[in-house]
């Protein structure tokens, strides 16, 4: 068992302000784009080649304290998902418009 905690922001405390600055980064949108089926990830396969581990780590950080993501201990790994549902629910649309604009595929 981990003892590891993660700060969540409880879905009514979810701001504006905070969600779009957390995906105004075009690698933190990458990784939400690859968690928008719903799975979970480990930390480990959101790391892009290019991206130094230490600074995939910031912007973990930064879409889990903005409430865009949850951050799930499981041993010596960390599996994170999209908070889809409580994004929904506080901002309608935003996320799927978000993730539908600008489109490079």
């Amino acid at each position: 068992m981990s003892s590891r905690k993660f700060f969540h922001p409880e879905a009514d405390a979810l701001t504006l302000h905070r969600i779009l600055f957390a995906l105004s980064d075009p690698t933190r949108l990458a990784v939400v784009r690859a968690l928008k089926d719903g799975a979970e990830r480990s930390s480990g396969d959101l790391l892009a080649e290019s991206v130094p581990r230490s600074t995939m780590t910031h912007h973990l950080k930064i879409l889990r304290e903005a409430g865009v993501t949850r951050t799930r201990p499981e041993g010596m790994r960390c599996l994170i998902s999209l908070r889809h549902t409580d994004l929904e629910a506080r901002f309608p649309g935003l996320l799927d418009a978000i993730l539908a604009h600008g489109r490079s595929d």
